[in-house]
Parts: C-alpha cells; structure tokens; sequence
C-alpha cells in the first residue's frame, strides 16, 4: 500500500492573500474601493511591522500611510504572484529603512522608548499592570527577535512569510522565535 505524502512546501493561500490579490488588481485599473479594502486587510499588518522595526507610534503611522500611497501609485508593478502580503511588507520594508536611516541623520542618540507606552495606552482592553508587562518583556528581546514575535504573534503571519519578508532563513526565524518566547517565558516565571 502506498502512502500518500504531503508536500510540506506548498502553502494554501489564505482569504486575505486571494482578497490583497484581487484588491490589487483593481487597484491598477483605478478602483479606489479597493484601495479601502485592501487598507482594511493589510493595515494591521503594516502598522504592526512597522511598529516592531520603529519603534514609534508616530513613525509607524507615517510608514503605514505613506505605504498604502505607495501601493496606490504603484500597484501598476505589481505582478499577480500569490503572495500580496510580502509585496506590501516589502514596501511597508523599504519605508522603515527610509526613516530609520532619516532618523540617524537627525537623531539626538535617545531612543524613543516612550512610544511603546503609547502603543499599549492606545489599547483599550489593557490593564496598567499588563502594559508593564508587555513593555518590560519587549525590552528583554533583541530588535530582530522583536519583529518575529510581533509579526508571528500580532500580525499573524506564518513563520515562512516572516522568513521571506526579512530574508532569513525559515528554521532561523523558527528558532529564533523559539527563543524569544522563552525568554519570555522565563521572564514571566
């Protein structure tokens, strides 16, 4: 009796990466609806990419608006692929890059650490205590080990995705992420 083994390389597409696709394509004929839809699709995504790279609540709005008007204008290049979100991501990429490089020109050598408060001020359902927590434990993790967590855990992306996005290889992120959650953990106890 042969057995039937499954190809661990494929990926199904999730409804979001069908919708991004379709909202895409529209995007190039013009259709600004879809340009809505997609916003209401990715955001969370970029904003919290973004967030994780910037750490600035301020920052990461301007990357997540200045990539949706990026996508706008551009959508024209993009090439129907099956993965939207890291085309998105790339962008949402590009412009961290951007700013983090404009911040070195202009910085004052202080970190911006205040604005992790802020992000987690903004959350409604957090208690004090909890935002404690969460700032104390996003202090314990490396800026790389940072971004897979958030992008794992908040963003929701798989851990091939986040390999793609930031061009790691797939058992560096997994392991990586194995080890963030562990000093997590370890910290908690």
């Amino acid at each position: 009796m042969q057995s039937t083994a499954l190809k661990t390389d494929t990926v199904m597409p999730r409804n979001d990466d069908i919708t991004a696709e379709k909202c895409l394509i529209a995007i190039k004929d013009g259709d600004r609806d879809a340009l809505s839809e997609l916003y209401s699709i990715a955001s969370a995504s970029v904003y919290s990419y973004a967030l994780s790279v910037l750490r600035s609540v301020h920052d990461a709005e301007d990357v997540l608006h200045d990539c949706f008007v990026n996508i706008f204008t551009s959508a024209g290049a993009y090439t129907p692929c099956g993965k939207p979100f890291a085309w998105i991501i790339t962008i949402a990429k590009n412009l961290c890059l951007m700013k983090l490089r404009e911040r070195k020109r202009f910085a004052s050598g202080t970190e911006a650490d205040e604005d992790w408060n802020m992000a987690f001020a903004e959350e409604s359902g957090l208690a004090p205590e909890d935002r404690l927590m969460i700032r104390r434990c996003m202090t314990l993790l490396s800026e790389e080990e940072n971004r897979i967590v958030v992008l794992h855990a908040v963003a929701g992306f798989k851990h091939r995705e986040i390999a793609e996005m930031m061009e790691l290889p797939l058992m560096t992120v997994i392991s990586k992420y194995r080890r963030a959650i562990a000093k997590l953990r370890k910290s908690l106890e």
